[in-house]
């Protein structure tokens, strides 16, 4: 269970990259398993204590195991997380065009898959190694400042007409279609596919179906961030009502059409998802 959850906000200078910080302790005195939805985003962990493994039930090969410190997603499955003991870390949560910035790799190369950092980037291995050896939250959140600026000055600009493509439709929730997309920016419809699955990890129409979800999936109760600019926020809703008048408000040709998203991105219909305790995706 969780045991801790701090939040810390980055330097405003960041905040068009991250929203917010998210400090953890957690303890499972025997097997804690959760099963983690969906989404067009990046996951940053960066912990210490107790390791966990990352599986994807479509492929053992996209997984991570034994491992504290990963980079997950953006993921067009859902995926599950296991542990036992305690452990703490700070959770970042950073939409598609934030990740390809900071990281300065195209995200196609992390798509639907975990990655510990010690064999991704040498600086997020040594970043968490910083962070276990420091006393308290406020410094944890001032070091990951000073890197993640230090990150910015290093690394290039996404391009503008990809940048202007994630951005109109995450503005639209997923509603924009590829070949009205494709126009807004000047370019053809393959070569925008192509683009922006090299450099956001998946194709734009999977990723209008997952900002759907992610709409959808937060009116059930659960938080996720989404970014339409490289800017983090969280994304939260209350409870969604019926099914049918889920499904309308979200952009869902019916009732079935939402749960057959559901069953993919999340493992289970809105209504298992609704009961307490059910999932978690991500720690709050």
């Amino acid at each position: 269970m969780l045991t801790e959850a701090v939040i810390g906000l980055p330097d405003p200078r960041l905040r068009r990259y991250v929203d917010r910080y998210l400090g953890y302790r957690e303890q499972a005195a025997g097997p804690l398993v959760r099963r983690e939805a969906a989404g067009a985003f990046v996951v940053l962990i960066l912990g210490w204590g107790a390791p966990l493994d990352v599986t994807d039930p479509r492929a053992a090969d996209r997984g991570a195991h034994a491992t504290n410190a990963f980079l997950a997603g953006p993921f067009d499955g859902w995926c599950a997380t296991r542990t036992a003991g305690e452990g703490a870390g700070v959770q970042v949560l950073l939409s598609a065009p934030a990740a390809r910035r900071l990281l300065g790799l195209p995200l196609g190369e992390l798509a639907n898959r975990a990655v510990p950092v010690d064999r991704l980037a040498g600086w997020l291995a040594r970043l968490r190694d910083e962070l276990a050896g420091l006393p308290d939250w406020a410094g944890r959140f001032a070091r990951l400042d000073a890197a993640l600026a230090a990150r910015l000055a290093v690394t290039g600009p996404v391009d503008p007409r990809l940048l202007r493509a994630w951005r109109l439709l995450d503005g639209s929730g997923g509603g924009l279609g590829v070949a009205a997309l494709a126009e807004e920016v000047g370019w053809s419809r393959r070569h925008l596919a192509v683009r922006f699955r090299r450099e956001f990890g998946l194709p734009p129409k999977t990723v209008a179906r997952l900002l759907r979800f992610q709409r959808a999936y937060a009116m059930v109760g659960h938080t996720l961030v989404t970014a339409p600019t490289g800017d983090a926020h969280p994304v939260s809703g209350p409870g969604c009502g019926g099914g049918a008048e889920l499904a309308a408000r979200c952009g869902y040709y019916d009732q079935s059409h939402l749960i057959r998203e559901f069953r993919e991105f999340a493992g289970a219909t809105p209504a298992a998802l609704a009961r307490p305790g059910s999932h978690s995706s991500n720690p709050d």
